[in-house]
């Protein structure tokens, strides 16, 4: 058993009937890493692994056909979805949306047949490529994703924990005067 802990929690040992549980800073809880300081990042590169098997299981599949089309959905219907689950507890930055971009470029390229060496030396734009192999945007899909699981808890009315979390309000907190700093 492992608990995670802020600042606010005393250092002393915890236990739990007698046994001391151990501390740790990060957690995988149901299928997305969970750490103290909510940082997306490993989640992504864990993502991207999981998204690259999902991929491997069609790649047969894929170098076979010469059409973009089918295999645009089997991308969009197996290595998109490993690549995006959980995205919807997500607060992706800027620097979050390039590594997807990053990834699923990756997986274009994969598509098509086509190295990034090839890619540069011909000159062929990430544009092109996008056009060419037919899959959904990531980043898109995830905001998409996003704003639907928005809509759903707006529409809960049977008092979950997922609404009495998005309406919390701290009582005895102040917000600071002005804008909030942009995340980077």
């Amino acid at each position: 058993m492992m608990f995670m802990k802020n600042g606010l929690v005393s250092h002393a040992p915890f236990t739990f009937s007698g046994t001391n549980v151990s501390e740790c800073s990060s957690y995988v809880y149901p299928g997305r890493e969970i750490n103290l300081i909510n940082d997306v990042a490993p989640e992504l590169s864990r993502r991207n692994r999981v998204a690259w098997r999902a991929f491997k299981s069609i790649g047969k599949v894929v170098r076979s056909s010469k059409n973009a089309r089918p295999c645009a959905h089997l991308f969009d219907s197996t290595a998109l979805p490993a690549l995006t689950y959980a995205s919807k507890t997500w607060s992706l930055r800027r620097q979050d949306e390039r590594s997807f971009g990053v990834i699923e470029r990756a997986g274009e390229r994969t598509l098509l047949g086509v190295s990034l060496v090839t890619q540069v030396r011909e000159g062929i734009r990430s544009s092109d490529l996008r056009q060419r192999s037919k899959i959904k945007d990531a980043v898109l899909y995830a905001k998409q994703w996003r704003i639907k699981w928005a809509g759903h808890v707006i529409r809960m009315n049977d008092n979950r924990w997922t609404e009495t979390v998005s309406d919390w309000i701290l009582r005895n907190v102040k917000r600071t005067a002005g804008r909030p700093l942009t995340r980077r």
